[in-house]
């Protein structure tokens, strides 16, 4: 049995941004997961992995229990019959841990390439986010952590391989076919296993997400995954149904700055452009009164007569 409603857990994430509720791959899995099976959790977003049992999010707690590891935290939210997976059959499930497996080893390396490696989005994007989120003195620590764990992955896949662009090409071939995979399985589905979303839906989401709504300065892998736009749509469905807030909020804010932006563009193609309006305003105006004096519209009454009976008085010598 499910247990009280009462009851809730405490779920530690990064704090979201760019329309997400978390940017950690690993926090929004577990935020999709605890969404599709209507778990009782309560998300503290926060940017401090020092308060963490071992230097990363998602942080389950329950009671005196905190749970940081993502298969130990969904088997205890199954052990309270919190799964999206309950309907599935044993090809379905057997499934899922295949495309875990290809996620792991095709589609991870790139986003921690695209993320940490990538000198342009790691220096315009990556680095300044993580060092505003996370606290003083360990935002110094942190991102330069996870650029060395990014850097010691491509060491152990690419041992013979020292050349930071070929492994780029290589990372971002395999990412980019795993892609090409997901989005010839979902085709029109909604989700990978019909209408309901499930626990592979839920990892799927967590991998492509931050790729798609990230403002990568870099955006060569973003621009393949936008090319395959049922995953695009998939995205965006599963944010709008179960993160609205989120998306919401953030569309507010994108609105906004382009507002503002347009207004900019105006007055910068266009300096003199209230200026402008006034003068072309008085123009109508004193052209359209002209006109209706001209016309007869408008009369434009004198003393003429008093005028000329002054006139007539005058003596000249």
């Amino acid at each position: 049995m499910r247990m009280s409603s009462t009851e809730t857990f405490q779920l530690d994430v990064w704090k979201g941004d760019w329309g997400l509720p978390s940017v950690g791959i690993r926090c929004l899995q577990i935020l999709a997961y605890a969404k599709f099976s209507n778990a009782p959790i309560k998300v503290n977003p926060t940017c401090n992995p020092f308060r963490t049992p071992h230097g990363h999010f998602p942080v389950l707690r329950n009671g005196s229990n905190a749970i940081d590891s993502v298969p130990q935290i969904i088997n205890f939210l199954k052990e309270k019959n919190y799964s999206p997976d309950n309907s599935l059959s044993s090809k379905e499930r057997a499934d899922i841990v295949s495309y875990e497996y290809l996620l792991k080893e095709k589609l991870y390396p790139a986003l921690q390439y695209v993320w940490w490696l990538d000198q342009k989005n790691f220096n315009d994007l990556i680095r300044p986010w993580y060092a505003k989120a996370i606290p003083f003195p360990f935002n110094f620590h942190y991102p330069s952590k996870y650029e060395k764990h990014a850097r010691t992955l491509m060491e152990a896949l690419y041992i013979n391989e020292d050349i930071m662009t070929v492994i780029e090409s290589k990372v971002y071939s395999d990412a980019q076919k795993c892609i090409t995979l997901l989005s010839t399985r979902l085709g029109d589905s909604e989700y990978f296993f019909g209408p309901n979303p499930t626990s592979l839906d839920a990892l799927i989401y967590a991998y492509l997400a931050p790729l798609l709504k990230a403002p990568l300065p870099n955006p060569a892998l973003q621009n393949h995954l936008k090319a395959c736009t049922n995953l695009s749509k998939f995205i965006s469905r599963i944010s709008q149904r179960y993160f609205e807030y989120d998306y919401q909020e953030y569309e507010k804010i994108k609105a906004k700055e382009n507002e503002k932006k347009h207004k900019v563009e105006v007055d910068t193609e266009f300096p003199n452009n209230k200026r402008d309006k006034i003068l072309a305003g008085m123009f109508v105006t004193f052209a359209m009164i002209s006109y209706a004096i001209f016309t007869g519209i408008v009369e434009v009454t004198t003393n003429d007569d008093d005028y000329f009976l002054e006139a007539e008085d005058i003596e000249y010598d």
